[in-house]
């Protein structure tokens, strides 16, 4: 059974009205955005794994969205997605890079209420290094679709504090505009062409990197926020129709002025989330011992295997169509 108190909450910022009251969807950089990362990351591969990735390029764009699947599912699954770096004093200074430190330091019990994101990015990679020795067709696809999903969490600066859907600052739905609304009206507008994989010699400290950029970030996330609604310019909520569905979200000129305060923050960290998943890979691969993938090709991922993701899918569904959410 899911230990529904691990998990966090992530509200796509619109609510729809039935006649039963208010249903949300609460999906982290939303299906599109996870999506689009492990799908551009493919384009930054060098010939050594592009082949490879390029033929499976439709598995990896897809599922990319399981860990968020799994959060329902799965009880140790929620905590992977985030950190609260406010819970602990000077974080970067004082939480331990490697996971049997931090247990030490902190315990278990506690990392794991708090968030463990950064352990979970590097664990997912040793899982894909090993993937790439065994040269194993449906291990390689899971981890790294997984780990383009943990590291676009990484990068998301509302996944780095308690205060994460701003319900302590009265700027409740706040992750939803961030990460979901604005990636709605304005991914299509991003550059996407973030260059070719780099070996990464500290895969720890680049995370942890990645975290404090997130970090360092929500001020002005929170800030900017605030200050358009006491300005009171702007109208914070529209109606928009979804099918034969009306649903309330952020207004296109609130949302416009919040993007252009935050001069393309959006972009920048989802564009890094790209480049980074192309380089774990890559490290992964160079790790493994470069194994040569092309005998690889034309392999299809095993029928269990597939079987278990049709399975996660049904639970998915089931989920959904239940309408439990995690509070």
């Amino acid at each position: 059974m899911v230990n529904w108190s691990n998990c966090k909450s992530y509200f796509i910022p619109f609510v729809i009205f039935t006649s039963f009251g208010f249903i949300s969807n609460r999906l982290p950089w939303g299906f599109y955005g996870h999506k689009k990362i492990n799908h551009q990351a493919v384009f930054s591969l060098p010939p050594t794994l592009f082949p490879f990735y390029k033929e499976h390029i439709n598995y990896i764009t897809e599922h990319a969205v399981d860990p968020d699947k799994r959060r329902y599912i799965v009880a140790t699954e929620a905590p992977c997605h985030f950190i609260d770096l406010d819970h602990y004093d000077s974080p970067f200074d004082s939480i331990p890079h490697s996971w049997n430190k931090a247990i030490v330091k902190f315990s278990e019990d506690s990392l794991r209420k708090h968030g463990i994101v950064p352990w979970h990015i590097y664990l997912t990679k040793i899982n894909l290094q090993k993937a790439f020795e065994e040269k194993n067709v449906d291990k390689i696809l899971k981890y790294s679709s997984d780990i383009g999903h943990y590291i676009g969490d990484a990068h998301v600066p509302l996944h780095t504090t308690h205060n994460y859907n701003g319900q302590f600052t009265n700027q409740k739905g706040i992750h939803g505009l961030w990460e979901s609304r604005l990636v709605e009206l304005y991914a299509e507008k991003y550059n996407y062409f973030v260059g070719k994989a780099s070996y990464i010699t500290n895969v720890q400290i680049e995370i942890w990197k990645v975290l404090k950029e997130s970090h360092l970030a929500l001020d002005s996330v929170f800030n900017f926020e605030a200050e358009i609604t006491t300005e009171n310019v702007f109208p914070k909520y529209s109606f928009e129709q979804r099918g034969t569905t009306t649903v309330r979200v952020y207004s296109r000129e609130f949302s416009q002025e919040y993007h252009r305060r935050l001069n393309n923050m959006v972009e920048r960290r989802l564009t890094s989330s790209i480049r980074m998943t192309a380089s774990i890979w890559y490290t992964a691969w160079v790790d493994a011992g470069q194994p040569d993938l092309s005998v690889l090709l034309n392999n299809k991922p095993s029928k269990i295997f597939l079987k278990e993701m049709e399975n996660l899918e049904k639970k998915h569904i089931q989920h959904q169509l239940s309408g439990r959410d995690c509070e």
